[in-house]
């Protein structure tokens, strides 16, 4: 299993907050991978709110293309955080030249487009530069995006924090999520290190998604470019999460609902039984089969989790107003919050999804048996 770590707060934290809440639980992952994923940024990315933010590892010779790159596209750069280690990695680390962190200024000529043409140039950017970085191994790209920020690498979460430094005054955000990474289904690889991100949206997972093949071939059909990767059988709950705002436009909701569907006969007694039973069958190839814990960020900085229908992974919610975290164990809760009104705590079961909004004024529950308050 993995253990996964997130907090939403009301002022920013250091990535250090999470990554030390994953040592605490560390019996429950192998320290074969750490990944971060930082939004509502605070330090010194807070001024930066809107430009676009590139985050990625980068060879020398990488470095290189991409600022042929960027200024091909008339991209300047407004600030940027380089980490160059100098020291020897930690063991089972590679030996990077540079991690990456670039603030840029849009292009004068996209001022006139639209917001939904701006994402998705984006998005086309980022996959350029992966898949140029594919070719030699010189660039891997986590993300390209407004007010994100993403570092992942192989090797145990501490290390690699002391490695970098994450514990720096400049990086610094008001939420994260963070994945303590166990390799039980595929290579030990970067880019199959949690979380996921598209165009807002992020998520990772512990669990198991043996329904990965049908569910990625079906996604892979939608003629969307940003469905591509899967690296790791978890890379497609982001984009179903993405598939179920951008093309179906519903909310998380019916995310569950499409990734965890009722029985026939629950639908039957269920107060929107007759529209979900049609978004059963319409969404089948997205049903998920599980056990998996879900743990995501949407675009307007609310935090989530589901569990499936086995409900085989733990995950509880607890805190107080102004900052709340979701963890795979207590333990690392109570590192994170150890102040907080345990008598609060959550720990969502299969029907559940808890989340906690911008305000973080509190954890909002709703079951799946309850009703969709007329989203269709």
């Amino acid at each position: 299993m993995c253990r996964l770590f997130a907090v939403t707060s009301a002022e920013p934290l250091s990535p250090m907050t999470a990554i030390r809440a994953l040592d605490v639980m560390k019996e429950g992952h192998d320290g074969s991978g750490i990944g971060l994923f930082m939004t509502d940024l605070g330090g010194d990315f807070e001024r930066f709110r809107g430009g676009p933010i590139l985050s990625g590892i980068f060879s020398n010779e990488g470095i290189k293309t991409l600022d042929r790159y960027m200024l091909d596209k008339d991209f300047m750069t407004k600030y940027k955080l380089s980490f160059r280690p100098s020291k020897q990695p930690p063991g089972g680390t590679p030996r990077r030249d540079n991690y990456l962190i670039r603030v840029y200024e849009y292009p004068s000529e996209w001022e006139r487009r639209s917001e939904e043409e701006v994402r998705r140039r984006l998005m086309m950017c980022r996959l350029d530069l992966r898949k140029m970085g594919e070719k030699d191994g010189s660039m891997v790209i986590f993300s390209f995006w407004p007010d994100v920020i993403m570092i992942k690498e192989i090797g145990d979460p501490m290390e690699i924090a002391a490695y970098l430094g994450l514990d720096r005054n400049e990086l610094k955000a008001r939420v994260i999520m963070a994945q303590g990474r166990q390799n039980t289904n595929y290579s030990i690889d970067v880019d199959a290190c949690h979380p996921f991100f598209l165009q807002g949206f992020a998520t990772m997972t512990n669990g198991e998604n043996t329904a990965f093949v049908p569910i990625r071939e079906f996604l892979m059909s939608r003629n969307e470019p940003g469905y591509v990767g899967y690296k790791s059988d978890s890379e497609v709950f982001t984009h179903i999460l993405h598939y179920t705002y951008n093309r179906l436009h519903l909310d998380v909701k019916a995310y569950k609902h499409i990734i965890t569907p009722l029985k026939d006969e629950e639908l039957d007694r269920h107060p929107d039984g007759e529209w979900l039973r049609l978004l059963k069958r319409s969404c089948r190839p997205l049903t998920i089969d599980g056990p998996n814990c879900v743990i995501g960020c949407l675009p307007d900085k609310t935090l989530f989790m589901v569990q499936d229908a086995k409900k085989l992974r733990p995950g509880v919610i607890g805190g107080r107003p102004g900052l709340y975290a979701f963890s795979s164990e207590m333990c690392g809760l109570d590192e994170a919050i150890p102040s907080r009104d345990k008598t609060k705590d959550f720990q969502p079961m299969k029907y559940d999804t808890a989340f906690v909004g911008p305000g973080r004024a509190e954890v909002e529950k709703w079951s799946q048996m309850a009703s969709l308050d007329r989203l269709h």
